[in-house]
């Protein structure tokens, strides 16, 4: 299941710029490719995505990411709700959902979840 995946934390921001002037130039980190609406960089052997999000601040926001190959994201999902994992929907431009599961794109998926004490968790594909 998921221990078989490198997770990628994803740190809500308000302003991006603002981020990297912080993240690159105050901490030193190096942008290793910008996925649409954020930055990715690497830390150690994992990496960090910062991007946009009108909950950052709040707990309101995804904490961390996993990367699912597309071929095993559908297993993957799957492999979740037989635990009882189920999946939360949300309104954002460009998302379709079906079942709990986003698209966009050609081959982009993903789906969104809680844990106990109510952190958002990601299951993601196509990046």
């Amino acid at each position: 299941m998921l221990g078989d995946h490198d997770p990628i934390p994803a740190l809500a921001v308000k302003d991006v710029q603002r981020a990297r002037d912080f993240y690159e130039g105050v901490l030193g980190f190096s942008s290793v490719g910008e996925p649409p609406e954020g930055v990715m960089y690497s830390a150690g052997k994992t990496s960090f995505f910062v991007y946009p999000s009108a909950f950052a601040g709040t707990n309101k926001a995804t904490a961390m990411s996993f990367q699912i190959p597309p071929d095993q994201f559908d297993a993957e999902v799957a492999a979740l709700r037989e635990h009882g994992i189920t999946f939360s929907t949300f309104e954002a431009e460009g998302l379709e959902w079906d079942d709990g599961v986003a698209t966009m794109g050609g081959s982009f998926k993903s789906a969104w979840f809680e844990d106990p004490d109510g952190n958002i968790l990601n299951v993601e594909s196509g990046m």
